[in-house]
């Protein structure tokens, strides 16, 4: 887990709701970024857009869509 993600995770935790909202849509951006990077790399590695959708738990279209393109 990235550093970023770590500090966020904490602060998710906050007392405050509104401070803790804000960290959790912070890690939503962080996990996004993560999860292009790591499909990015699996697909350098040979890896098949079906393996890469049973991984996320999401159909091969649903994967290819959000991915393939870029």
């Amino acid at each position: 887990m990235s550093d970023a993600l770590r500090t966020l995770s904490s602060e998710a935790g906050d007392e405050n709701p509104l401070k803790a909202l804000h960290a959790v849509s912070e890690m939503r951006v962080e996990l996004d970024r993560h999860e292009a990077t790591l499909v990015h790399r699996a697909r350098n590695l040979g890896m098949g857009w079906q393996m890469i959708a049973t991984s996320l738990g999401v159909s091969r279209q649903a994967v290819h869509k959000k991915y393939g393109r870029r």
